[in-house]
């Protein structure tokens, strides 16, 4: 099937018809370029007919339009020559650096200032007066004028369209990075809240259940006072968390971030939510990230120990070495009837994600010792200057 030409612009149409109608009626009225020709007027209407229909591919066959149009100009000036012919080149030769392939709108104002200067030159030459100069300017008032005219038009329009896009592709980038930082300050919040109040809240699921459970005046006292010690605790990190986000203005203090110096008081918290938990360390000072990371896999490790670990000892140890701090937490594991408390799986997300936030390692999960089975969590934290934060 053939392919059909594209449907001329609107305006381009308005374009044809008027200069024919305006040709027309320059003849009709007798007004001529050069009246001194021994030509019938009537063959000026030859090359304006063929120039006007060429308007109509202004847009569509820019440079074709120019390359015919030229020949009816050329052909104009043996007759005695209509102004509106005229006229409409200049369109077409503005509308082919304009509308025309870039390289045609870099071609053309140099062609046409060339021919411009070799058509002054030329006429000087053989007529040898300075009226010849007025033949270079009209050449270049009708080709290097429009030419020039629709290149700078189209270089502007082409910045403009460029700017706007960079401006675009900077609000799609903006709109990417906050979308990113949103996320990332989501991920952050969900670490955060999980690893201060999991803690306390399962200590509590535990202890009622044996409160509930027990027909013990004494333990389910003790369990109450667990109960209540956590619940306060909770409360009050929840509270201490929920003031932050609230706080636009930047006034409230903000909370210290754990450190290695709190594990004894973790661990010992840990013990009185009936966990036998021992500790070993041995470490130097640690970059603020790396200890913070270190205390909520710790943190964190014993809370799933508490929920899900059998009955014997929880074992913490921390050893640095060769530029990285280790931390590893075992637990007893077996088939203990399902989990004492409720869990999701975000815990042990939270603390892949802070150690790949570190550029470090992480795994969990059972392994045989020869005294029965475990359950291990070991992380691999860098402790050198310029790890990622």
């Amino acid at each position: 099937m053939a392919l059909l030409p594209p449907r001329p612009h609107r305006f381009d149409v308005y374009i044809a018809a008027g200069g024919l109608l305006c040709g027309v009626l320059v003849w009709a009225i007798g007004l001529y370029t050069t009246p001194g020709r021994d030509v019938p007027g009537a063959w000026t209407l030859v090359p304006l007919a063929v120039m006007s229909p060429l308007e109509l591919l202004r847009r569509t066959r820019p440079q074709a339009a120019v390359a015919l149009g030229t020949l009816a100009l050329v052909a104009d000036q043996f007759t005695k020559g209509n102004l509106v012919t005229i006229v409409m080149y200049t369109d077409l030769m503005y509308a082919a650096a304009l509308y025309g392939t870039p390289a045609a709108a870099r071609r053309l104002p140099v062609t046409t200032g060339l021919v411009t200067v070799a058509a002054t030159i030329g006429f000087v030459v053989w007529w040898r007066t300075p009226e010849a100069l007025l033949i270079g300017f009209a050449v270049g008032v009708v080709s290097f004028g429009p030419a020039a005219t629709g290149a700078l038009v189209r270089y502007h329009r082409d910045a403009a369209e460029a700017a706007r896009l960079r401006a675009e592709q900077t609000a799609l980038l903006a709109e990417v990075d906050r979308t990113q930082a949103v996320t990332a300050e989501r991920a952050r919040m969900a670490r955060e809240l999980h690893d201060m109040i999991a803690n306390h809240l399962s200590a509590i699921a535990i202890h009622s259940t044996a409160a509930l459970s027990l027909d013990d005046p004494r333990t389910s006292r003790e369990a109450l006072g667990v109960i209540r010690e956590n619940s306060v605790e909770g409360l009050s990190e929840m509270r201490r968390l929920i003031g932050i986000l609230r706080d636009s203005s930047g006034d409230l203090e903000p909370v210290a971030a754990p450190t290695l110096d709190g594990l004894g008081s973790l661990v010992e918290g840990a013990r009185t939510n009936g966990l036998d938990v021992t500790l070993h360390t041995e470490h130097t000072a640690l970059p603020a990230p790396v200890e913070l990371a270190a205390y909520r896999i710790v943190q964190e490790s014993l809370t799933n120990a508490l929920k899900h670990a059998g009955p014997g000892r929880v074992t913490v140890s921390l050893a640095q070495r060769d530029g990285s701090l280790t931390v590893t937490v075992t637990s007893p594991y077996g088939d203990q009837g399902g989990p004492r408390a409720p869990g999701s799986g975000a815990g042990l997300v939270g603390m892949r994600e802070r150690t790949a936030l570190l550029g470090g390692t992480f795994e969990a999960g059972p392994e045989s010792t020869p005294d029965g089975k475990i359950w291990a969590v070991r992380a691999t934290l860098p402790t050198t200057e310029g790890d990622p934060a």
